[in-house]
């Protein structure tokens, strides 16, 4: 391994954030919700479609090549019945002896459940006024935090990590990188870069002496490109963040996502195929039975969560009475409903504001004299 292989990416200097970013109409509807706002959060469509967690740290260490670290993971879904793939990048770390010092070997990990706890902690405290921010002209989003406000308020949410678990945590996410590569209905679709950017952190000392130093992190640019465009989705964040397992969160996730019409009239039907392929949390298991096993008991804790009042499964066997898939029958509860009522009222809400301000700012700047006229 070379000296150059061994050392940290080089971080790039990052232009300081503009006060008007933390104040502005892109920024107060991301803010706002329909209904009680601590019990609420922002899903991102493409974003938290992709299975950017899925790989667990005992199927790392099954990976792990020889010097620590891990092979570029490829990982195929679909979105909206188009083909994606997302190229995950893990980040690596010098590995460090008793005395402190480097010992010039490294070790990779990708992003797990850990990471996806943080992140989805992250998007929610940007949410809190002179927390979160817009910056349009630059195309950023993020939030301002200390480590002692993550950690109580994922201390809230039944989730107990240590200082030097977030920060590991932390710069997991900084340090990998995610390229999502797929069609849409009229054009290519592309995102790539690193789950988060710290643009601002403390070191260690100063964490010890004064854990309410400030960090500041930077969104992946599908979460900027949704704030902008205002196709994000309000949701239940405490029922998420209650979950036991992470399969339990993504069957809520895709939920909120898809069954958009949710009522007491009708069902959603959801395939193990589908599942087993868009969220690759089931790949670890060897025998089909297991999975679907390990699948039932996450639909039985999406019900006792409130989000379901029942579900059904019907087998789908080949001539042979082999098992081919298993679909689920989804019956929403009221309070899920209703969740998706104002969820959808929200989001129209949000989009003829937007589009209004659009409005108000073009017949603005045509009222200008042309020498006057400011493109921003």
């Amino acid at each position: 391994m070379t000296d150059t292989a061994k050392k940290k990416p080089r971080r790039k200097t990052v232009k300081p954030v503009p006060s008007e970013a933390f104040r502005n109409q892109q920024l107060s509807l991301f803010q706002t919700f329909l209904g009680e706002k601590d019990g609420l959060s922002n899903a991102v469509d493409l974003w938290d479609n992709t299975p950017r967690f899925s790989i667990s740290r005992r199927k790392q260490e099954k990976l792990r090549l020889a010097g620590g670290f891990l092979p570029i993971s490829t990982i195929n879904f679909q979105y909206r019945r188009f083909p994606f793939t997302a190229d995950i990048r893990p980040a690596r770390f010098k590995l460090y002896g008793q005395d402190g010092k480097p010992t010039g070997e490294t070790i990779e990990y990708y992003p797990s459940a850990r990471e996806e706890l943080i992140e989805h902690a992250l998007r929610k405290l940007a949410v809190e006024e002179q927390a979160g921010y817009f910056d349009k002209p630059d195309f950023r989003s993020g939030c301002r935090f200390s480590l002692h406000q993550l950690r109580t308020h994922l201390i809230e949410q039944g989730h107990s990590l240590r200082y030097d678990e977030l920060i590991e945590g932390l710069e997991i996410l900084a340090l990998s990188s995610i390229e999502i590569k797929g069609e849409g209905d009229q054009e290519d679709i592309t995102g790539s870069g690193n789950y988060i950017t710290l643009v601002a952190r403390v070191n260690r000392k100063d964490i010890k002496a004064d854990p309410d130093s400030k960090w500041l992190v930077q969104f992946h640019p599908l979460i900027t490109d949704s704030i902008q465009k205002v196709t994000y989705r309000q949701f239940n964040y405490k029922r998420l963040m209650n979950c036991r397992t992470q399969l339990a969160r993504w069957l809520i996730g895709q939920l909120v996502l898809k069954y958009t019409n949710a009522s007491l009239t009708n069902t959603f039907d959801m395939k193990y195929s589908t599942i087993k392929r868009d969220s690759a949390l089931l790949e670890s298991y060897t025998r089909g039975r297991d999975a679907i096993a390990a699948l039932d008991g996450a639909w039985a804790e999406v019900k006792a969560l409130g989000v379901l009042t029942s579900f059904r499964k019907a087998e789908q066997r080949s001539g042979r009475a082999k098992l081919e898939d298993v679909i689920y029958t989804l019956h929403p509860s009221v309070e899920f409903a209703a969740e998706q009522k104002a969820a959808n009222r929200r989001q129209n809400d949000d989009r003829t504001k937007n589009n209004t301000a659009q409005q108000q700012t073009l017949e603005s700047f045509m009222d200008q004299p042309k020498s006057t006229r400011k493109i921003t």
